[in-house]
């Protein structure tokens, strides 16, 4: 099992690239299965979590193969198998949404119903909802979810308690592609990944509008056709590259990304006194003269708000800030495993409820320390940066989940920093 090593307190400098969206790529792999004809898809990320689901679309009857240039080529050959086994679906909770579009192209789904994440339960009943609006017939038995009966155009409602689903929203959306009349769905998520999904299928002949609102407008069409698309940048693996220039006080370009998906970040940043330059496609952090930040506080929420996936990376930063800060996690209330490993380092985290208070110290100490999901990994990686002395964070392979070749980028950029492979 592979391990990171980092020895920290080495300045950074230079340029590091962004890959593309692993949010928004495993919606537009799974929309392969609405469609007729060979898709094409480029900047499309080499991680964990694409190839597991490229693994479940080949039992479901897509081929594909990667070209020389990089680019991800995928066509539904077989277009007669219906069942997503657990084995499968176990590996990853995101896979839940091959249910829909493979339900509206085949006329039945029968998918594993996914586990909860290690930072606690993330129902589907939102997708299930969604569905069941359209006219889908759903049972569920032996933990499987099966759901048959022609997709209906109608209205449909998607809010719950903690707000839009994303995976619901694309899950539903590809649904409503290929259903007999037109779709109204209310609430729909906001985030970039659900628009960059919406206009994919626009491009292979969908008629979806209201694209970036709450609200989406798609009426039903007969068939899709294959198109070549290139993937959104990832606005989180840039935020985290962001908040690691910020902690090294280094400059940095984080280049390829949008910084206009990651306002709601930069504004929490500037509050703390950080300095950060916009461009068309890249970020760029001024190092600032006083050092360490102000503590500043932040709430996760719903896109265009702070993100859940930078959360952890927020806390790592905030535990060098000058005073006491305040996160709180509306997504995933219970989305803190990492304080107790950040807490190794000398971070000074306490948990109230839904909320973390950390008051910042001037420095954290080397130790090893335990990822227990992708977005803890990136945080302990970023205190590591930090940190005096050797950082060793196992259990990497929750990073390649969402990272490609974390270590080498930072490398470029001057981190000391290494993979190493255990027997």
């Amino acid at each position: 099992m592979d391990r990171i090593r980092i020895r920290g307190g080495r300045g950074l400098r230079g340029t590091v690239r962004v890959s593309g969206s692993k949010n928004g790529a495993l919606p537009i792999l799974a929309a392969s299965l609405l469609i007729d004809g060979p898709i094409r898809l480029r900047n499309m990320p080499r991680l964990t979590d694409v190839e597991n689901l490229l693994r479940i679309l080949g039992k479901l009857g897509v081929e594909h193969h990667w070209t020389e240039d990089g680019a991800l080529e995928l066509e539904a050959v077989d277009k007669t198998i219906y069942i997503a086994p657990y084995d499968l679906v176990r590996t990853m909770r995101a896979s839940f949404v091959v249910l829909g579009p493979l339900w509206a192209r085949r006329g039945v789904a029968r998918v594993s119903y996914p586990g909860g994440c290690v930072f606690g339960h993330r129902p589907v009943d939102l997708h299930l909802k969604g569905l069941r609006d359209l006219g889908g017939v759903i049972e569920m038995t032996d933990g499987y979810v099966t759901i048959s009966g022609p997709p209906l155009g109608g209205p449909v409602f998607l809010g719950g308690n903690m707000g839009s689903t994303v995976l619901g929203t694309a899950n539903v959306l590809m649904a409503a592609t290929l259903a007999k009349g037109t779709t109204y769905l209310e609430s729909a998520a906001m985030e970039p990944e659900i628009e960059d999904l919406c206009n994919f299928l626009n491009a292979c002949g969908a008629r979806i509008s209201g694209i970036g609102s709450h609200l989406l407008r798609i009426e039903g069409v007969e068939t899709l056709t294959g198109c070549e698309w290139t993937m959104i940048p990832d606005r989180i693996e840039a935020g985290t590259f962001l908040c690691g220039a910020i902690m090294m006080n280094s400059d940095v370009i984080v280049q390829d990304c949008n910084p206009m998906h990651l306002l709601a970040v930069v504004d929490r940043l500037r509050a703390a006194g950080s300095q950060i330059e916009l461009g068309r496609d890249y970020l760029r952090n001024v190092p600032i003269a006083q050092g360490r930040l102000r503590a500043v506080d932040v709430t996760t929420m719903a896109y265009p708000g702070f993100p859940t996936d930078l959360q952890a990376q927020f806390m790592a930063l905030m535990a060098r800030a000058d005073g006491v800060s305040v996160i709180t996690e509306k997504i995933y209330p219970e989305r803190f495993i990492h304080a107790s490993e950040l807490q190794r380092l000398g971070a000074r985290i306490r948990r109230e409820g839904p909320s973390a208070i950390i008051e910042g110290i001037e420095e954290l100490q080397g130790a090893p320390v335990m990822a227990s999901d992708l977005r803890a990994s990136a945080s302990l990686v970023l205190a590591g940066l930090v940190a005096r002395g050797s950082t060793d964070v196992r259990r990497v392979y929750h990073i390649d989940r969402g990272y490609e070749r974390i270590e080498q980028k930072l490398q470029c950029i001057g981190a000391d920093i290494e993979r190493i492979s255990e027997g």
